[in-house]
């Protein structure tokens, strides 16, 4: 079922859950993050980057979220846009039929975020969409989004967290529906030098700076070892990579006001793990079928883990009643299999 996030991050802003937003690149990808959440009965975010948009064609990533919807109408999805940088490419998103854009003026001074945010907000409300911004810097890189050195930010990382009154201020003048925060989060593969920390002690206090205001965690894949581990004995060479620790992630979403939380690399990491396997079990071996499917099994399996870490499973019926009472209801151009 086809909706925005907000009848999401009603219920897990106090409900002591997030909901994955998982970017999608292909069918493979799709398919198998949609069969882990029918099988979890979790609400998910397939979100879309510009990166994706260019690779896959929206036509072709809007024709295959809309088999999904059509497939799994018992599962909440929400098309959101990841990381769109200009107003232009959040009124392109729109037309293309997205529940939730991001705009990302993270990049710029203050005020500039401000009246990009404002404006993009004014924008998609109008047309029934929800936004969310970004305020704070995060390390890493990943795809378009280049953040700051990995041993920079880790070393100076108290200055490029979200401060709790510039987001009170920036949630009071821009009117987001929710805001990823910087609070130790780094986007990519390789994140950190150490094993970092999440500032719990920095979202409380957006917390209370920021009441009801859902927050977002991005740059939050775990990267987890035994992966590595297999990309790297079947020929690969990822060394030091490291991610978030899945225990603290649990803990943002379980504990405090984080709604949605971003994982794009360790979907990634299963994919090229398991075709990497295939091709050096049986170097014969050219049948996408043959490798793809694995890897969208690998996929679905590592959509599970996610969503059981989230706390999401089993909350999509939830969702959909409150969706139903609420009586959200989707823009005029809605229509066909993206209505259900």
């Amino acid at each position: 079922m086809l909706m925005t996030t907000k009848p999401m991050f009603d219920l897990a802003y106090e409900g002591g859950f997030g909901v994955g937003a998982f970017n999608v690149n292909n069918m493979e990808i799709t398919q198998g993050i949609m069969e882990a959440c029918s099988a979890e009965q979790s609400p998910c975010i397939l979100q879309i980057s510009k990166g994706a948009r260019s690779y896959a064609n929206i036509r072709f990533l809007r024709k295959i979220i809309d088999a999904c919807v059509e497939e799994y109408p018992d599962v909440p999805i929400a098309i959101h846009c990841d990381h769109g940088d200009t107003v232009e490419l959040i009124r392109q998103c729109i037309d293309d039929g997205y529940t939730s854009v991001m705009i990302d003026g993270s990049h710029h001074e203050y005020e500039e975020n401000v009246r990009l945010t404002k404006e993009a907000v004014d924008i998609a409300h109008e047309a029934g969409v929800v936004v969310e911004a970004e305020l704070g810097m995060l390390g890493g890189i990943e795809e378009d989004v280049v953040g700051l050195d990995a041993a920079e930010y880790q070393a100076n990382i108290e200055k490029f967290l979200t401060d709790p009154e510039e987001a009170k201020d920036f949630y009071a003048r821009t009117g987001i529906d929710s805001l990823a925060v910087a609070i130790g989060t780094s986007h990519g593969a390789f994140k950190f030098v150490h094993e970092p920390k999440l500032a719990f002690d920095r979202i409380e206090a957006i917390m209370k700076t920021c009441p009801g205001l859902p927050l977002v965690m991005h740059g939050s894949s775990s990267v987890p070892k035994e992966f590595i581990d297999l990309i790297n004995s079947y020929g690969g060479n990822m060394p030091n990579a490291m991610g978030v620790p899945e225990d603290q992630i649990a803990m943002a979403v379980r504990s405090y006001g984080v709604c949605k939380v971003n994982i794009d690399t360790d979907l990634r990491l299963a994919l090229t793990a398991k075709i990497r396997e295939v091709f050096a079990k049986d170097p014969k071996e050219f049948d996408p079928r043959k490798y793809l499917g694995p890897g969208r099994e690998a996929i679905r399996e590592m959509v599970v883990r996610k969503l059981q870490m989230l706390n999401s499973a089993g909350k999509a019926d939830a969702v959909i009643a409150h969706w139903k009472k609420e009586g959200e209801t989707m823009p005029a151009w809605y229509s066909g299999a993206a209505a259900v």
